[in-house]
């Protein structure tokens, strides 16, 4: 037990720092583009901050823990709109663009629903892992594309930003490498270290995959949207939490089944889990517009209180491994 312990915490620590220095090497490459921070944050900060949740739901499948694989995306989902943005709303209240309301958030509704189907038959095969990616790759494609016409209408507005070997380009790319071996070696330990102690004290793979390891994996969210809140930037922390969940959605979803293809409980197939999730994505898309296009400290504690309740919930109606 004691080494289970060290295992998970230096792991969580692993997968926060790795994180935090992915995030600033990524984020420092894609302002040089000269897109908006919106689409840095669906882009190149989620898929940054959603590397832990790939890494470990990857080592659940190896490992055949499939409940904890698809339990840490619908937690890490949970903990993103719920913990992260009820947290950060608190902190610096949310700003969120119309054009978020009308295209990102409704794309997150969507890729969530998709599971119902897929799901449906209690395994998720390497045909559905390769659908899931090719959505993704379709959504990042259009992205790119925005992205591509904010670049032109910026470099018609203003002069080159100067040479591309710039020395922070070199820098940034330093952070990148080092962000994805911590990320790599982070949760390899956490995964090992969270099943051995949940195991011990009689959790169930569902309970370990949504609790333990979805607020670890979590935690780059969460560091990256307070800063990004502090400074004003709340398009990144929207653009963080809305497509980190979309990137959990496909890309962690589908890459673990490509990876290994793998069964789920009934609970995550339609059951009562599923529809929290989307719950909460519906409770926190209506908080964005109860408030104007705010999401308040108000909405902010409401949010963590249904945190809580999920807690509650996974730890008292769960049954034990």
């Amino acid at each position: 037990m004691p080494l289970a312990i060290a295992l998970l915490i230096g792991g969580l620590i692993l997968l926060w720092k790795g994180a935090d220095v992915l995030v600033q090497g990524a984020v420092g490459i894609a302002e040089r583009l000269g897109v908006s921070q919106l689409v840095v944050g669906l882009t190149v900060v989620a898929m940054g901050t959603s590397a832990p949740e790939a890494a470990a739901s990857i080592a659940a499948v190896i490992n055949a823990r499939g409940d904890i694989a698809i339990g840490n995306v619908y937690g890490s989902n949970v903990a993103n709109l719920a913990l992260v943005g009820g947290l950060v709303a608190l902190i610096s209240p949310l700003q969120v663009q119309a054009r978020t309301l009308k295209r990102e958030v409704p794309a997150m509704f969507f890729v969530a629903l998709l599971l119902w189907p897929i799901l449906h038959s209690l395994t998720l095969s390497r045909p559905e892992g390769f659908l899931l990616i090719g959505i993704f790759a379709a959504m990042v494609v259009y992205t790119a594309r925005t992205a591509r016409g904010q670049m032109r209408e910026n470099s018609a507005a203003q002069p080159p930003a100067g040479d591309s070997h710039h020395p922070g380009v070199s820098r940034n790319i330093i952070f990148i490498v080092l962000g994805l071996v911590g990320l790599s070696l982070g949760a390899k330990m956490a995964v090992n270290g969270a099943v051995t102690i949940g195991t011990a004290i009689g959790l169930s793979d569902a309970v370990i995959g949504s609790t333990i390891m979805a607020v670890g994996t979590s935690l780059p969210e969460l560091i990256t949207c307070v800063v990004a809140a502090l400074k004003g930037h709340h398009d990144i922390s929207v653009g963080n939490l809305v497509g980190s969940n979309i990137f959990n959605t496909l890309l962690v979803t589908g890459t673990a089944g490509i990876v290994q293809p793998f069964r789920v409980g009934p609970r995550f197939a339609g059951g009562i889990d599923f529809w929290i999730m989307v719950a909460v994505s519906g409770g926190f898309a209506l908080a964005a517009i109860a408030g104007r296009r705010v999401v308040g400290r108000f909405s902010g504690a409401v949010l963590l209180a249904a945190y809580g309740g999920y807690l509650v919930y996974l730890l008292t109606f769960t049954p034990a491994a």
